[in-house]
């Protein structure tokens, strides 16, 4: 039986093959499953993604893994990142690492289909989401990037080539104090010069997703589910 609360894996073998702390939903059926990952944002856990969980659809795989970094306070980041600091492709280089080998595990622990592999990141976790793609061409098969931003020393030709054609969910809040809106548009233009397939979508908000967000993503998630 599928379990309706998502796994928390902390140990054991699961924990040896993939390499990161995480909780995971197992859909009912055989598989293999479309998958989304959701990647955390700064100062988050594994516990954060899940309020997003149902904008996929119920029959994919989805999965949280925990951030690399932590700090006193107890809770995690992909990368040291101060605030009003902008880092470069290179910055998420172990984060994008570690994550890929997540990916490229999937099939063989949990059924994923290695051809439906999604990535969905909050704030830094959507520049994680931005790099893993970058740096592993053909891993990754969509991106939802939720008030996040791309990283800084992008806009080679051959850096941005593996984003040719990917489809992309932005959303940007109007009224983030985190990732200003001249930083969203200039992602965005990043973006466009990749030939990416970007959904860019503002909202009046400030750095989260509010309801009209929520339901463009659950539209633009079951789009997937046609591709």
């Amino acid at each position: 039986m599928p379990r309706k609360e998502p796994e928390l894996i902390d140990s054991g073998p699961l924990l040896t093959e993939l390499g990161m702390v995480h909780k995971v939903l197992e859909p009912a059926g055989a598989g293999p499953y479309r998958t989304v990952v959701m990647l955390h944002g700064r100062f988050g856990d594994e516990d954060m993604m899940w309020v997003f969980r149902r904008s996929t659809p119920a029959h994919w795989l989805k999965i949280t893994p925990r951030g690399l970094l932590a700090d006193e306070n107890g809770v995690y980041s992909w990368i040291s990142q101060k605030y009003g600091e902008w880092p470069d492709l290179a910055a998420f280089d172990a984060a994008s690492t570690a994550v890929a080998r997540f990916l490229e595990a999937l099939p063989r622990v949990y059924n994923a289909d290695p051809d439906h592999i999604y990535l969905m990141g909050f704030s830094q976790g959507a520049a994680l989401s931005y790099a893993t793609a970058m740096r592993n061409p053909g891993l990754v098969r969509a991106i939802a990037g939720l008030v996040g931003f791309m990283p800084e020393a992008c806009d080679n030709p051959d850096i941005l080539a593996p984003l040719e054609e990917l489809p992309i969910f932005m959303a940007v809040g109007l009224e983030d104090k985190l990732v200003p809106h001249e930083r969203s548009l200039g992602c965005a233009d990043v973006l466009r010069q990749a030939n990416a397939q970007l959904s860019y979508n503002e909202y009046n908000t400030g750095h989260k997703l509010n309801a009209r967000g929520m339901s463009d993503l659950h539209e633009w998630w079951y789009q997937r589910e046609l591709s």
